[in-house]
């Protein structure tokens, strides 16, 4: 069965290019501009792994990341950003 990936980048750029990566591996990708739309994405497909930008507007990563293990308290999650902190990294550790 095919694993499924979910991409949540506000930079286009970024999602694209890891969605290349990835659906070249064999896994199926989703991908949500904004913690928003993935929220919304994950009532019509639960994804296996989910790749999260910390620093997004509206939503934030943090605050989405929240919000998805409210819902979902098992879900497996990788938070990433191109201008983390170690506070911030300590904070998305502990959700």
């Amino acid at each position: 069965m095919t694993k499924t990936i979910m991409i949540v980048d506000d930079e286009p750029s970024i999602r694209t290019s890891l969605e290349g990566v990835l659906e070249d591996e064999g896994y199926k990708v989703l991908c949500a501009s904004d913690g928003k739309e993935a929220l919304k994405s994950m009532e019509e497909e639960m994804p296996d792994l989910i790749l999260l930008d910390i620093w997004m507007p509206g939503i934030d990563g943090i605050e989405t990341l929240k919000r998805m293990r409210s819902l979902h308290p098992g879900l497996q999650v990788i938070m990433i950003s191109g201008h983390g902190s170690i506070e911030t990294a300590v904070t998305a550790t502990k959700l």
